[in-house]
């Protein structure tokens, strides 16, 4: 799969000057926002510039907009990202342990490899994948998806997570996965043969390589999907079941 090129720092720090920006503008009345625009015509007209075009008025109410929001240069911005993202990389910054299941699956996956979560509990690894440098999507319950996108926002990582409402069998694999995580919840109330369909759609869409990952498999009690139906749904694929409480299930593609 050929890989997506990481974005720049500067590109980023655009980003955030213009959030930054837009916020600002829809928070203040919008006599607050005439006032601004006479300054930058004012500003312009001093600079005795051929022509007043709106796009030089668009850009002159920026400037002053970042003034007056005290905004840091590229510099300053960057130090204070590297330093954020340091920190962000780190499991226990999410509550992570050093040995729970999603920490030990980005051993599998390098930055910008695209990354399925589903089921349960997709925030925390939603943020922790993506500040790790993954694409991810997380297919989650409606009161779940808006608190995932602001936690991703307020974090920096927006760009890089995608969540949805949609159920894992209405959701369509738009490119090729590294890894597939979900839990059995994500299979409740379908089929055998619905689940077995869904599967089936998944394993298309991973790469060679790629890895599926179950969470979340409760010893002794009633799921949705259980070991021995996933050992039988991933033939072929190399399998690995860690017993405990839970009981963990990996599956690795293998290589054409």
């Amino acid at each position: 799969m050929a890989s997506r090129p990481s974005r720049s720092l500067k590109y980023e720090y655009e980003l955030y000057l213009e959030r930054e920006i837009e916020n600002y503008k829809e928070s203040v009345p919008r006599s607050v926002l005439l006032s601004i625009g006479d300054d930058a015509v004012s500003a312009l007209a001093a600079q005795q510039q051929f022509a007043l075009t709106e796009l030089l008025l668009v850009d002159e109410v920026d400037k002053i907009i970042f003034k007056r929001l005290r905004l840091p240069a590229y510099v300053t911005w960057r130090k204070r990202r590297v330093k954020l993202m340091e920190e962000l990389r780190r499991p226990e910054h999410w509550g992570l342990r050093p040995d729970d299941l999603v920490v030990r699956a980005v051993q599998t996956v390098t930055a910008d490899s695209r990354v399925l979560l589903a089921g349960a509990a997709v925030e925390t690894p939603a943020l922790f994948l993506a500040a790790r440098g993954c694409d991810v999507t997380a297919l989650s319950a409606p009161d779940t998806v808006q608190r995932v996108l602001d936690a991703a926002e307020e974090a920096g990582l927006g760009e890089r997570v995608h969540a949805t409402a949609l159920a894992l069998e209405s959701w369509t694999p738009g490119a090729p996965l590294t890894a597939v995580i979900y839990t059995p919840a994500a299979f409740v109330g379908l089929t055998s043969a619905e689940r077995a369909r869904v599967i089936q759609v998944l394993q298309s869409a991973t790469a060679d390589g790629g890895v599926h990952l179950v969470q979340t498999i409760a010893a002794g009690k009633r799921t949705p999907v259980s070991l021995d139906e996933l050992r039988r749904r991933y033939r072929g694929w190399e399998v690995t079941v860690e017993e405990g409480a839970p009981n963990t299930f990996l599956a690795r593609k293998g290589v054409a």
